[in-house]
This record gives structure tokens, sequence and C-alpha cells, in this order.
């Protein structure tokens, strides 16, 4: 619609304020941000990195150490195998035994045994000796798996439920010899691993035992299966990165980083951890720099907004008030700011509208009321005209049609209230655009009774032919609505009177309701032959008749004795609605 402005209440979303504080805080944080979030990850990456070639040094350099300590041992079992070649009496393989285990203070015991299964001899630090005896020990395991492997290395046991102990089995050309290993002396390697402040190394075997920990008190708990569950997961967790320093939690359940390496010839892991606050302690200290600018920074950036947004709330106030008013209807209110800059442009700009709208609105009133009984393009027309002289009451020439539904009233009184609004709402809709396309005039409609004029308000070219024309579109339309009725019950037919002549025209009601239409001879008349004519028929009087002539097929059908009429009236059928079809055919295309 030309020259209207629409204006619509918005929901506040986000105020003033919060946009300059977000514009400004975004422009001072986002780079300190990004510089310090940015710092902080190669920070966490340098000193992952760092941390984590630390850890598996220490993690492999205390492997190393326990193999080495597994493999003098393991020297010190083949010392003795020689000897069971070479001692000529007991006596002599007894000393060289002790010798041994001189040399490995952590061998408590050797035992002695031939290929048959059977004891030789057995010396001990905490047993007693047996020289004699010959006991039956084939069934042994550690027999049985030096036998098949050559060297076996038995299962983490605890002596009296306290020191942990292992057993290791070699096996030789004539005899095996299986020794007692107390693991307690391991605690030496893993208690000079120092990481940090607080971190350390200690040793499980396959079961997540406790073989070794700087703590020996833990290891002579190492019957805790609640703790060995722990280490078992902790020990998944890193192998599941392939061995790589990560972030778990320990026995203890304290987060730390941590690292493994693995011995294989025994089935132990060897870790190293570390406590998380310890490890990245220098990034967290960072962080808290960080932190603190940032906070620094926020604190500014929301003063200076709140300082901008209070040198704009004024205006804004004023502005916003104005709006209200505007948006109430007060299309006489003016907004006053005189700012100097973009605030007072925009109350420029909003004085301007409501002026506009004051305008848009009377016009829209205006047309509102025009539509009640214009078709749209007309009562545009009549606005854009800006006179509406043509509504008031006069003398004109009109053509005056009339129509309704055959057998409507009996349907309406058996029907369902929902099938008879839904038959209207069809046959209304289909009228509707007709009446509007050929841009006619809707009186009044009254149930499934229409009138419409033509050639008023708005006078047109040859209005009787445009009658006659729109008569036939409307017969067509509700013929082929008719199928569907019929199928729903209701037998309906449709028939329109037509009559031509002058009449007088003009704005009828009082203020608040008012209709355009027409009154006189013409309309009595068409509304007589709109009852006269059944299902399918387009009656007319003979001034249509005349003034179409020989453009339309028309059958005379005598004179009638009308309601309301001294004399008859002679009446034409425009003919069927195939009829009709074909002529709408020959106007459209005229040289056929």
């Amino acid at each position: 619609m030309k020259g209207s402005v629409s204006l619509e209440a918005v929901p506040v979303r986000r105020s003033l304020f919060r946009k300059y504080f977000l514009v400004l805080f975004t422009a001072v944080i986002f780079p300190m941000a990004a510089g310090g979030i940015s710092d902080a990850w190669f920070s966490y990456r340098d000193q992952r990195t760092m941390l984590s070639a630390l850890l598996r040094a220490e993690t492999r350099s205390a492997a190393d150490k326990i193999e080495s300590f597994l493999d003098g041992i393991k020297d010190q079992l083949n010392s003795t195998i020689r000897q069971t070649r070479v001692a000529d009496t007991k006596a002599q393989l007894r000393l060289g035994m002790l010798r041994a285990m001189r040399q490995a203070p952590a061998i408590v015991g050797f035992s002695v045994v031939d290929r048959a299964g059977v004891e030789r001899l057995h010396v001990s630090r905490i047993d007693l000796n047996r020289m004699e005896g010959g006991s039956d020990r084939s069934d042994d395991p550690a027999v049985v798996g030096a036998l098949s492997t050559g060297t076996w290395y038995g299962p983490l046991t605890y002596r009296d439920g306290s020191d942990p102990f292992m057993t290791m089995a070699l096996a030789g050309f004539n005899s095996i010899v299986v020794a007692e290993i107390n693991l307690k002396l391991i605690w030496i390697v893993v208690s000079e691993i120092r990481v940090g402040r607080s971190g350390q190394a200690f040793v499980v075997d396959q079961a997540g035992r406790l073989i070794a920990h700087r703590d020996i008190s833990k290891v002579l708990r190492g019957t805790d299966e609640n703790t060995a569950a722990a280490l078992r997961r902790l020990r998944d967790a890193v192998a599941a990165v392939g061995g790589e320093a990560t972030r778990a939690r320990n026995a203890e359940n304290e987060p730390v980083v941590t690292t493994m390496a693995s011995i294989p010839s025994v089935g132990w892991t060897v870790f190293v951890e570390q406590p998380q606050a310890e490890a990245f302690a220098p990034l967290y200290a960072s962080l808290w720099r960080t932190g603190g600018l940032l906070l620094a920074a926020t604190v500014f950036a929301a003063t200076l907004a709140y300082w901008l947004a209070g040198r704009m709330t004024g205006p804004i106030r004023l502005l916003e008030e104005g709006t209200d008013k505007i948006g109430a209807g007060q299309f006489d209110h003016r907004i006053n700011i005189a700012t100097g800059d973009e605030l007072e442009r925009l109350a420029a700009r909003f004085n301007q509208m409501a002026q506009e709208l004051a305008i848009s609105r009377d016009r829209s009133e205006r047309i509102t009321r025009l539509k009640r009984f214009l078709a749209p393009q007309v009562a545009e027309l009549v606005e854009n005209s800006g006179d509406e002289s043509v509504l008031a009451g006069q003398r004109a020439e009109v053509v005056t049609v009339f129509c309704d539904l055959r057998g409507f009233t009996a349907f309406s009184a058996h029907a369902e209230p929902e099938d008879i609004m839904q038959v209207l709402a069809e046959y209304y809709e289909a009228l509707g655009a007709i009446i509007t396309r050929h841009e006619a005039t809707l009186t009044s409609f009254s149930a499934d009774g229409l009138m419409v004029l033509v050639n008023a308000p708005v006078q047109c070219a040859e209005p009787a032919l445009r009658a006659v024309e729109m008569a036939i579109e409307m017969q067509d339309a509700v013929q082929r609505l008719i199928p569907s009725w019929r199928r729903r019950g209701p037998v309906l037919g449709f028939g329109i009177g037509l009559a031509m002549g002058w009449a007088t025209v003009g704005r009828v009601g009082y203020e608040s309701r008012v209709d355009y239409t027409a009154i006189g001879h013409v309309v009595n008349l068409a509304s007589r032959l709109c009852s006269s004519a059944d299902d399918q028929q387009i009656l007319v009087d003979h001034f249509v008749a005349d003034a179409v002539g020989i453009k339309f097929p028309m059958t005379a059908l005598g004179t009638r004795d009308l309601k309301g009429f001294d004399e008859q009236v002679r009446v034409y059928d425009v003919g069927s609605r195939s009829l009709g079809s074909q002529f709408a055919a020959i106007v459209s295309n005229p040289d056929s």
C-alpha cells in the first residue's frame, strides 16, 4: 500500500547496554583471551612433552635396573648349575651355593633337584638346610616350568602375609636349581627415583599386586584386592595410550600424570607417577596470571560501556516513550530530541512515520468500508481517485444479477449444520472469485442468495455483455460443484436472473454499518427472474437480450406472469452450461 508504514511491537531481546558491553568486551577481551589461551595450550603441550620424556626415562631406567637385578640372580643360578657338574661332594656344592647367596643377598634359599624330580640339596637363610632326604619334587611347578621352558619365574607370594617373594628356577644338563628370592630389595631401586617433590615409582605384577613401592608398608599390604584392582585399571588406562604419559587416578584415587614400562621376562610393570597439581603447577600459575588480566580488562570494558550507555539513556528513553504512544495509536505525538546526531535524525524519522501512519490509517479505514460492497480492485480505484462521490445516491443504468440455489431450503431443513456450512463455503468461494474478477459489486447476500450490480458505482463498457459472461462463469462453476454435493446427500440446483434498467444506487445505512445497494424496478425484475429460473438456467429480460444482440445465442421463452408485475414480461434463456462454454470459446477467439 503506497505511503503506508507498519509499526509493530518488537520484543526487546537485548538492551543497548548489553550490546555495547559485548562489543567492547569482545574488542578488549578477545585478543587477550586468545593470546592467553594459545599460550596456555602451547605451554600445556610443552609441559606434557617434557614431563612425558622425563617419566618415560625414569620408568625405563627403573625397568632396566630391575632386569639387571633379575639377570644377576640368574647368573648365580647358572653358576650353581655349573658347580653341580664339577662338585665331588654335597659339601662342596653347599659351599658354592652359600657363596652365591652372599653375592646375591636377595636369594634366601637354594634347592638342587635332579631331572627326575628328586631333591639333592637345600640351603636356606630362613629354613633348615637339607643335605639328605631326597624328597620328590617332580610335581613342583618350579621344576615342571624349568623343564619345559628352561627358565621359570614364579608368581608373587607373601611370606607370612608380609614380605614379597618370588621363585626362580633354571634347568641345566643334569639338574635344576630352584631359588627363592626376596623382592623387598627392589625397594632400593624404586626409592631412588624422584620426579619433582613428590613423584614416585612402583612395581606391580600381572595381577596388579605391589612388588615394590617407596612406602614399603603398602607393599606389605599388597594382598589388598581393592588396591590390586585399582592398579590394574591404572595399567589399562596407560596401555590405552601406548604407554605415553597420561592423566589418570592412582590406587589412592588421586589425580596423577603417569607412564609405565614392562619387564617381559617376569610380566611385571614399572610405573612412575607425579601428582597433576605438581606436574602442571607452572601452567596453573600462567592461567592465574591470564585470568587476572582478563578480570581487569572486563572491569575496564564494563565501566566504559556503562558510561557510554548512560550518555544515551535520556534520548533513548524519549524514543521508547514515543514509540509506545505511536504504537498505541497516538499518531499526533511528536518526539523532541536535540542532540545533533543520529538520535535526532532517528527521532525525526519517527515523527515522519507517525504522520504517514495517520494518513495510512485513515486510508485503510476508507478502503475497508469500500470493500464491504465493492470488489477489491474497484475499492482501490475509488480510493486512489480520492473521490467517493460515486458512492452517493444517484440514478444509474445498471445490470442487476440475482442467483440462488434450487432446493436449498429443503436441504437446510434436514442437513447437519456442518454440511450446510461446508456447502455455503464452497459456494461463496467459487462465486466470490468470479465476481471479483469481473469487477462487479456485491451488494448483499443472504443464505444462498446473492445480489450483484454491474456498471455501478464504477461504470464499464458493455455492462450487459459483462454481466452475461459473469453469469455463465457462475453457472459453470456451481454446476462443477453440484456432483460433489450430491455425493454427500443434497440434491441442489442453481438458477440466475438478470435485468437491465435504471435504478437509484448509493450508500444506505448508519454510521457504523453502511452498504451499497440499488433500488428500483430493475432490482425486483432480476429477483423474480431468478426465482423463475430452473437449475442450469440463466433468465434475462428483453433489455439485456437486446444489448447483447447477436453476440450471444438467446432462446426466447415468451412472456411470463411474474409476481408484483401487472404486465407479462418477455423472458429469454441464455442457454445451457455447455452452450455458455461454447460461447465463451467463441468470444475468446472471434476469428474462428
